[in-house]
């Protein structure tokens, strides 16, 4: 079955039920299944055919998902493009798809000015209304899908240099759907907000999972927190996810607590590790379930998930939070393991630390074009993430770092999440990142980069607090304070382009 089928099938059963609400419109299952129907036809009509790719430059719209199922129903590939990227990556990912056609705002790329961009392979930039006026219904045309069909290209953020194209297939997807309606225990009742940029996996695998499962899409552009708080109260959203820095934004927001969410049941946090402190104030401010996610690209994404089992009911609030502000317990369907460099497995102690390797339907078959870069990361069917973490006794795992960031400060491992996560139950650190600096005594220092919520403290402060509750050798060594902190398109903090800016001082 491929991904088209799971809008027709829902189409058929809840045919009057509202798929999507998007600004002032909105379309039934019904509707929404006419539409894709008509946009696939004029992308066959240009001569879009199986396995041809088709971008897309979009905010959060009825149009990414619309296109999204188009390219699934003819077997074309879509690829997700980040808008916030600079003019070299976005001409770099067009010509290193071969896309052929181009879905996008013209505020984000004017088709006038298409002189400026060598982009040869692009045959139309793609005008979606006039496109669907023309589309005439596709529904008598079908294409054979397999689950190893190619469904998505979703473009790395390129935080360690070029962005490497991550294939999903229609099987990827399929089973990460299933999967996701059973953890998360979807139902036609339920709201997805659609926060989270769509090019993004922190968003994208729900198009396919509240289709699945016959929930309403509640789409807003780009995150902006007051509209957040109120699309959630307007449209009695039940759940979404985030990336932390959103949640961290969200709670701190003045009036924050002057909406009102009786309809939402679950905040999900996903594409980076999350304070404790932000969990906490997260579930004070929302007053709903929530669960920490670990997952990525390469693997539809959701690797883990901290959903508390039944005999943990019992436990204490601050119990409850110890392990909901863990990375979690291994997603359905995952097989995972920690494994130290000697390729035997951590033990399960909260100590020791290990990398974390996956394997599963929902994991990647490679990268594009590189087969090279495939062998490196999926060795004997398993994906080596390059995260480090620990496994708790109940089988909890916490991401301690990324390979690329630890830091070794005079012959001690130091990981950067834990002083993040000191840093952050600060009253007065609003974002912080940590990394290390190269040092002619130490090897390297503990960096800590830091955006005050309030004036009135200063290096020496942060430095103290930290050595309260790290060993000292943990402890930042060098603190710089910053207005901002740099973010990738998915709003993740870019710890690379930090760690570069202060390399060149």
């Amino acid at each position: 079955m491929g991904l088209y089928n799971l809008l027709e099938n829902t189409s058929l059963i809840y045919p009057d039920k509202i798929a999507v609400v998007c600004g002032n419109r909105s379309f039934t299952y019904l509707q929404l299944k006419s539409r894709v129907d008509k946009i696939a036809g004029s992308f066959r009509s240009l001569g879009i055919r199986k396995g041809d790719r088709i971008a897309i430059f979009h905010q959060n719209c009825h149009i990414f998902l619309e296109s999204y199922f188009a390219a699934a129903k003819i077997g074309a590939v879509l690829v997700p493009i980040n808008y916030r990227l600079n003019k070299e990556d976005f001409v770099y990912i067009l010509n290193d798809s071969q896309a052929e056609i181009l879905i996008t705002q013209t505020e984000f790329y004017d088709p006038v000015d298409r002189d400026k961009y060598d982009v040869p392979l692009i045959k139309v930039i793609v005008e979606y209304e006039a496109l669907l006026e023309r589309g005439t219904n596709d529904s008598e045309q079908e294409v054979l899908i397999e689950d190893a069909d190619i469904a998505q290209i979703y473009y790395t953020s390129g935080t360690t240099g070029r962005p490497k194209g991550v294939i999903l297939t229609h099987g990827n997807n399929l089973e990460h759907a299933r999967a996701s309606i059973s953890e998360f225990c979807l139902t036609p009742e339920d709201n997805w907000l659609h926060v989270s940029p769509m090019f993004h996996l922190a968003d994208a695998w729900a198009v396919w999972a509240m289709t699945l499962s016959a929930a309403t899409h509640v789409m807003i552009p780009c995150f902006e927190s007051h509209s957040v708080l109120q699309s959630i109260q307007d449209h009695q959203v039940t759940l979404s996810n985030f990336i932390p820095t959103m949640l961290n934004i969200l709670v701190n927001t003045p009036g924050a607590q002057n909406y009102d969410f009786p309809s939402l049941r679950l905040i999900l946090s996903g594409g980076a590790p999350i304070a404790r402190d932000v969990v906490k104030k997260v579930i004070k401010t929302f007053g709903c379930d929530y669960m920490q996610t670990y997952g990525m690209t390469e693997t539809s994404p959701f690797l883990t998930i901290s959903k508390l089992s039944d005999d943990m009911a019992a436990l204490s609030f601050e119990e409850k939070l110890h392990y909901k502000s863990k990375t979690g317990r291994p997603f359905s369907g995952i097989q995972l393991k920690v494994v130290k460099e000697n390729g035997c497995q951590v033990e399960p102690n909260d100590r020791d630390v290990g990398e974390i390797l996956v394997k599963g339907k929902t994991i990647t078959p490679g990268y594009w074009q590189l087969p090279e870069e495939t062998k490196k990361r999926l060795i004997n069917g398993w994906l080596h993430t390059r995260d480090l973490a620990v496994v708790d006794p109940e089988g909890f795992l916490t991401i301690v770092d990324r390979m690329d960031d630890q830091i070794l400060s005079g012959g001690e491992n130091v990981y950067s999440i834990e002083v993040e996560d000191v840093l952050y139950s600060h009253p007065a650190v609003h974002e912080a990142a940590v990394f290390g600096l190269p040092d002619p005594i130490w090897g390297e220092i503990v960096t800590a980069v830091v955006v005050k919520k309030e004036e009135g403290f200063d290096e020496n402060d942060i430095i103290r607090h930290c050595k309260e509750k790290l060993a000292p050798f943990k402890s930042p060594k060098k603190v710089i304070f910053t207005e901002e902190l740099p973010k990738t398109g998915s709003l993740k903090i870019h710890k690379y382009k930090l760690r570069e800016k202060y390399l060149k001082k």
